[in-house]
């Protein structure tokens, strides 16, 4: 687990699981904070550095997206209100292994919306892409934007989301113009990640739909879980442990959730017309 400054009065926090992400903006005593970490672990460490150590009070917690890994401190902080999008339960649902003790009622729903915590203007914009919940947080005061996991690191990850969303998603965070964008796993990162994760998805997806199209049916899922992270990973970029991690399971989602066969059905018709 690690913290990292990223202005005098904003918090970057990393956990051990899932290196889920949580970002706290200070304003005298009082906390916002935006995503809460994946595992009880990791939200009585959090709970322990910035209520016990630092002597602060969390007021608000404001979530990118309701999935259990980035939730995980809701109810560790029940004196601070909930902000989440009206579509939460349809991503909490939608997991493939909800944490039905993480879970708390949002106590503000919103589309849209902005508030000022302390010196900083934080704008909260609907961005549906890996799930249909995603707030997009742009914070132009600190030079910041947070993609939750729109993406992951260099990349992005493909469980049960629309490829063209993600790609709108990623589209939408880079017109704010910050040089710093918050992911929800890993860390903070230059600006260009984003270019990064939508050419691993523009890449990946070329991958996958020329297997599917030149491939016998039962070959295919061999070729495409045999996808090299090189072949897919931007130029210059060196994919980290995390990273190939989740192209591995990206492999795994793209053979069992049939991942781009619509883009492939589409790309034959093209191809026979």
């Amino acid at each position: 687990m690690r913290i990292e400054e990223l202005c005098a009065d904003v918090l970057m926090f990393v956990g051990d699981a899932y290196e889920s992400v949580a970002t706290a903006f200070i304003d005298g005593r009082n906390v916002l904070l935006i995503d809460a970490l994946g595992s009880e672990a990791d939200a009585q460490w959090l709970r322990a550095v910035l209520c016990d150590r630092m002597d602060l009070s969390v007021r608000l917690i404001a979530t990118t997206h309701f999935m259990s890994d980035h939730i995980a401190g809701l109810t560790r902080f029940p004196e601070a209100w909930v902000m989440a999008h009206r579509h939460h339960r349809h991503t909490f649902l939608s997991q493939n292994r909800p944490v039905a003790a993480f879970y708390r009622e949002p106590d503000l729903v919103l589309d849209n919306m902005a508030l000022r915590w302390g010196r900083h203007q934080l704008r909260f914009l609907f961005n549906p892409g890996k799930t249909m919940d995603h707030v997009s947080v742009d914070v132009p005061t600190a030079d910041l934007a947070f993609a939750g996991d729109n993406i992951v690191g260099n990349i992005v990850y493909l469980s049960k989301a629309d490829p063209l969303l993600q790609r709108a998603a990623i589209g939408r965070i880079g017109q704010f113009g910050r040089r710093r964008i918050v992911g929800g796993h890993i860390g903070v990162f230059d600006a260009p990640v984003l270019d990064h994760a939508l050419h691993y998805l523009e890449r990946i997806q070329e991958s996958v739909v020329r297997i599917l199209l030149t491939e016998p049916m039962d070959e295919a899922p061999y070729r495409i879980k045999a996808i090299r992270i090189e072949d897919c990973i931007a130029p210059q970029v060196e994919p980290t442990a995390f990273e190939q991690e989740w192209h591995q399971n990206n492999l795994d989602v793209i053979v069992a959730q049939s991942v781009f066969a619509l883009d492939a059905s589409l790309a034959a018709v093209r191809s026979a017309a």
